[in-house]
């Protein structure tokens, strides 16, 4: 107990005790446990990240469910999109395929 003391008077002494409890638990808030404030800082991160995804998501879906029932309703879209994206022809016709480099 003699060097605890030893260790304030001589380095602590002019701290007020309730200031270096204060500080203590601040320090030991900050960075010990599963509920610092560090780590609430990365999940809020990783759940900000998560909800813009599922906004990504949620407007590609949206897209697809237009363009499914575009397909779903009408015959000429659905020929030109047999034709664009798979490759399909008429018989007695022929494709040319052109790439962009």
């Amino acid at each position: 107990m003699s060097r605890i003391k030893e260790f304030y008077n001589k380095y602590l002494s002019w701290i007020n005790a309730y200031w270096l409890v204060t500080i203590g638990f601040l320090a030991l808030t900050f960075t010990a446990g599963d509920s610092s404030l560090y780590k609430r800082y990365t999940y809020d991160e990783k759940i900000r990240s998560l909800e813009k995804e599922i906004k990504s998501y949620q407007e590609e879906i949206r897209i697809n469910s237009k363009k499914l029932n575009d397909l779903h309703t009408d015959k000429e879209g659905l020929e030109r999109f047999a034709r664009e994206e798979y490759h399909m022809k008429k018989p007695n016709e022929e494709i040319y395929l052109v790439k962009d480099k």
